[in-house]
Formats: C-alpha cells, structure tokens, sequence
C-alpha cells in the first residue's frame, strides 16, 4: 500500500472521528490507530478514555423544598427564533397580530413571521399555554436562539 494512501486513511479516520481502522486488500493488511479524545501517546503507551461523571440528579425530597416563587420560575417557558431575521407580528402590514399578551397558544398554533433572505416563515409556539409577554417589538431583526415570547 502507498503511503499517499496510507495518508488519505489516516485523513478519514480524523474527519469521522474515528480511533481504528483495519483494512485487508489481497496479501496486505494495515491497521491504523489514533488515540482518543486528541491526546498524543508515545508509541506503544496505552491511552484511556476520558472519565465522564454525572451529576448528582435531587432526590424526590429534595426537589420538594422548592418555595412557590421557584415553582413559578419553573412554568416560565419561551419561544425562541428559530433562525437570523426580520420579526414580524402579523402576516401583512395591515393585519392584526397573530397573538397578543393573554392569548392561549397550541403547538400548532403559529405565533409570528420571520423574514429571512425575502422568505417569510411561520413561527409556531411547539408548545401549549399562554402568552404573558412579547419580548421583541414588530419589524426589529432577531437572532437564532433569541426569546421572543414568554409562555406559561
């Protein structure tokens, strides 16, 4: 096998992510290995896996001694902007908006318009409550991940 070849393996395995790759062709047989998680060995060490360690998840009693105020921050929920845009309240110009403060929203229920490259989509709220305010004023530009409305 070419070392070109042998080149373009080792390129493979870095862009997917790969540790091991064994391959045979006729007579000839190679077997690259890269260590893990971008740490370099010396040759013939042994390189082990990261740890990874969870936190620890709050026993039912735990959860419990929450008061009513942290109760309250819980059920406060937002939709947010899906991409880069214009905000838009309502379909056109002249319409009313598609949802006001107050106003109970489904899942399907579609709460405003972002332009984006001259495209218009509809946003939905992809969840069920009620809308206790509106974050961003009409026509202002939106960033991916920005809050929009806040939902109870």
């Amino acid at each position: 096998m070419e070392l070109k070849s042998i080149s373009r393996l080792a390129e493979l395995m870095a862009k997917h992510g790969l540790s091991e790759l064994e391959i045979k062709e006729n007579d000839t047989s190679i077997r690259l290995c890269r260590p893990l998680n971008n740490v370099m060995a010396e040759p013939g060490a042994v390189v082990e896996p990261a740890v990874t360690t969870m936190e620890e998840v709050p026993t039912e009693s735990a959860a419990t001694e929450f008061s009513a105020e942290d109760d309250r921050e819980e059920s406060v929920r937002y939709i947010t902007a899906p991409m880069v845009g214009t905000f838009f309240s309502a379909a056109d110009p002249n319409a009313s908006a598609l949802v006001a403060e107050g106003d109970v929203v489904e899942p399907e229920t579609v709460v405003c318009i972002i332009e984006a490259m001259k495209v218009m989509n509809e946003i939905k709220a992809e969840t069920s409550g009620t809308i206790t305010k509106i974050l961003v004023p009409n026509g202002s530009p939106v960033e991916f991940g920005q809050k929009l409305f806040e939902i109870r």
